[in-house]
């Protein structure tokens, strides 16, 4: 090949000759510039490279950040991660091993990159199930149709009235198109409110908010119990990590759950605690029933095993004389703890997840020691408190008790003539199930009130836009707006989060034990 065929086929490349020009037009100053000082140049370049080639990688958290002025812009955290055929988790601490299969389990865990989801799902899976008892877990896998398709039992149905044909013909028996409009925007205040780590805070500040919204709750170091709120409205609507416009959302908050996990052998079973700050049990039981129902609407194998690893620390926590829980593990209970154990359970039960029949005999154990005239509920004694009672009357509705025992019809009477509460979101969360699974004219009025209360106190401009405060409860304050926020999202989901209880196409789909639905 000819010298004039060779350049142009490399017309960029300078001749030998013109790197002086190339230079700065002086070919005579760079042949003039001693040699250490093109060494110093040589090696300074050098070491630039070599310093960029040893940074590490920055961790999940780091590239999740966003910062507030990109949530401005954008409604949705998009973690820097590729899109997963199944749940990214991360390695899980098994904290005092009581077997060395445990401990060599969790160091091959250790080894394993978080941001393979292929390589840590099968790892997590394989490992872990040399070192669990294989009766920790259901004997089967939740079957897709079955979930999302069947119709039974005290919660009337596993997931697929949330979405699809099934959830429109819900929607026509009490939501109105207002209160659908009020979900929408209380999901999209939910989500600009996540903090960069895929979590959330009671005291909303921290998030990108930037303190634009007031009435941020106190419980500052109950992440779990508030990720667990924020993460249970997406699910009601039918947003997983799998689906949906705020699958990124979702995702990353599932992982920072799985991620706050403490595993460790209690009473020779391999259990998870959730438990957080002043949260307690109460976080560990909402942050359980979004691992159990994020797993039985996805059947992401992922989330199989800290779905039942939390059932597990429920299950341990129970107090074995009274039968209830509290905030302690194993301690005397009282009704508003249990009440979120028991929805964790039967979420389980629904997934197809192990649950023992001793802890549903214990629960109602409880229920009967806190009950007053077989329709009113006290919180660690009999009473008749109104929030215990309506959460008393819907755990008896789970446990099986049908709608003409004296005991619910006289408990559904007493809280239509309470009515709603203009603050008390606590209360009027397990009412108004109460009164849903009921029907009848007794719930067409509860429904009418209490939704348009709600469509009507939303905050409809600015920064607020889709929250809710309300003062009434023991949780509005420590909770603030983003547990008022939640309640009252899940209460206006009511009508397809679960199908009635009574329906007339609800089947038999028991508790582990039918003696407990005497």
């Amino acid at each position: 090949m000819s010298q004039l065929a060779a350049r142009s086929s490399a017309p960029n490349e300078p001749e030998p000759d013109e790197i002086g020009e190339n230079f700065g037009g002086n070919r005579f100053l760079v042949l003039a510039m001693p040699s250490w000082f093109m060494s110093a140049c040589v090696h300074f370049v050098l070491l630039i490279v070599l310093a960029l080639l040893t940074v590490a990688p920055p961790p999940v958290s780091a590239r999740l950040h966003m910062s507030a002025a990109r949530a401005e812009e954008q409604k949705e955290i998009v973690p820097d991660l590729e899109e997963p055929t199944e749940m990214q988790l991360p390695d899980i601490e098994v904290m005092q091993p009581s077997d060395q299969r445990l401990s060599d389990a969790q160091n091959e865990l250790a080894q394993i990159d978080p941001q393979s989801a292929a390589v840590n799902i099968a790892a997590l899976d394989d490992a872990m199930a040399t070192a669990i008892d294989v009766q920790d877990f259901g004997e089967q896998t939740a079957p897709k149709k079955d979930l999302l398709d069947k119709v039974g039992g005290p919660t009337g149905s596993g997931w697929g009235s949330r979405t699809g044909p099934a959830r429109q013909v819900l929607l026509s028996r009490g939501a109105s198109q207002a209160s659908e409009a009020a979900v929408v925007l209380a999901l999209e205040w939910l989500a600009n409110h996540q903090l960069p780590d895929g979590g959330w805070n009671y005291d909303h500040r921290l998030s990108a908010c930037n303190a634009r919204c007031g009435d941020f709750g106190t419980l500052t170091d109950c992440r779990t119990g508030a990720t667990a709120q924020a993460l249970l409205p997406f699910l009601g609507a039918g947003q997983t990590h799998k689906t949906g416009k705020y699958k990124k959302n979702v995702e990353a908050g599932l992982y920072f759950l799985v991620q706050q996990m403490k595993v460790k052998p209690q009473l020779g079973l391999q259990c998870g605690d959730l438990a957080q700050g002043g949260g307690t049990m109460y976080s560990h039981g909402m942050a359980a029933i979004v691992l159990c129902e994020a797993y039985g609407m996805t059947q992401d194998k992922g989330l199989m095993m800290p779905a039942q690893l939390s059932l597990n620390h429920i299950v341990y926590a129970q107090d074995p004389v009274g039968g209830g829980w509290r905030y302690a593990p194993r301690t005397p209970g009282d009704t508003s703890v249990v009440g979120w154990q028991l929805m964790a359970l039967k979420s389980g039960h629904l997934a197809y997840l192990h649950v023992p029949p001793g802890t549903i005999v214990g629960a109602n154990k409880f229920l009967d020691s806190v009950m007053t005239d077989y329709s009113y509920y006290g919180y660690t004694d009999p009473g008749r408190g109104q929030a215990t009672t309506a959460i008393g009357i819907l755990c008896r509705m789970y446990l099986g008790w049908k709608k003409d025992h004296p005991g619910i019809e006289k408990g559904i009477q007493y809280l239509s003539q309470t009515g709603p509460s203009q603050g008390n979101m606590y209360y009027n969360y397990y009412a108004t199930q109460c009164l849903r699974h009921y029907e009848g004219e007794l719930w067409d009025k509860w429904n009418v009130k209490m939704r348009d209360q709600l469509v009507n106190s939303q905050e409809k401009a600015g920064h607020l836009k889709g929250s809710w405060h309300k003062n009434g409860d023991h949780g509005s304050e420590r909770g603030g707006r983003l547990y008022c926020t939640s309640m009252a999202t899940m209460i206006l989901e009511v009508y397809y989060r679960h199908m009635p209880i009574y329906g007339v196409a609800a089947a038999e789909d028991d508790f582990p034990v039918r003696e407990a639905n005497r």
